[in-house]
């Protein structure tokens, strides 16, 4: 099981960087040391593995849905730090994960803040 878990990482580590832009390098290290690439792809559509659905939504659908919203970024980055409530699931039927955990162990604020940027900065 502790081999799976590194295999799964890197393999959706490639996945997402077959699909991201030039010079995301950086970008995609974070996101996989975070663990934020165990739940999220860059790219709509793309499969867990072994077929399954996302957990958590695609970050060009992510980006799409706020890129027009104000406070956007703080509000976001709030939510990679504290985490989302299963009441509150505005990506229900969208994807197999009914909340975000809270990731404050996993990133620092300021890393997530630089994250969340780069998310919504991707074009559809």
């Amino acid at each position: 099981m502790k081999m799976l878990i590194p295999s799964l990482a890197l393999a959706l580590l490639v996945a997402g960087a077959a699909q991201a832009a030039p010079g995301d390098d950086d970008m995609l290290k974070l996101a996989t040391a975070s663990g934020c690439m165990t739940c999220h792809h860059i790219e709509p559509g793309a499969k867990g593995p072994g077929g399954l659905p996302p957990i958590g939504p695609a970050w060009k659908d992510v980006a799409a849905r706020y890129k027009s919203e104000k406070g956007a970024q703080q509000q976001l980055t709030a939510i990679v730090m504290a985490g989302s409530s299963p009441y509150d699931s505005h990506w229900k039927d969208k994807v197999s994960g009914l909340a975000m955990p809270p990731n404050k162990v996993a990133i620092k604020e300021a890393d997530a803040a630089r994250l969340v940027a780069w998310i919504l900065a991707m074009e559809k």
